[in-house]
């Protein structure tokens, strides 16, 4: 029998993330984002039948300035990735790390009953989450 406790995904996410439209410009993306530590901007679904994307800070270094592009030419659409992996806030943190591990994945937005609640990322499960175990 197992008697090891179970740390889900809505124990150590973060709750305060950045929304923007795809269509908004890098600048304006970078300008909006208002919780820094997340490093990460959510991709808002345009309709019902669409899906979110997500940005994250390596994207835009990569897809932006080390291409010398301008911040104010290139939308957020053009860099973003959709759909964007989620994981549900009932997973336990050990299935998360596996999904990011084997996805190459840093962070996921967290969405419950069709809406993102939430980020999580390796460092959210690995610090907030193991000292919970100790």
């Amino acid at each position: 029998m197992n008697t090891r406790k179970v740390i889900r995904v809505r124990d150590v996410m973060k709750m305060k993330f950045d929304m923007i439209d795809g269509l908004a410009t890098v600048h304006q993306a970078l300008d909006a984002m208002k919780h820094a530590h997340t490093k990460t901007l959510i991709i808002n679904k345009r309709h019902d039948d669409d899906e979110y994307g997500i940005v994250v800070i390596p994207d835009i270094a990569k897809e932006v300035l080390a291409k010398d592009r301008s911040p104010d030419r290139v939308s957020v659409y053009e860099i973003m990735a959709k759909p964007a992996v989620t994981v549900d806030p009932e997973m336990d943190i050990r299935y998360a790390s596996r999904l990011f591990a084997r996805l190459g994945l840093s962070r996921a937005p967290v969405v419950d009953n069709g809406k993102v609640v939430g980020i999580v990322s390796y460092s959210d499960m690995v610090l907030k989450g193991l000292m919970k175990f100790f």
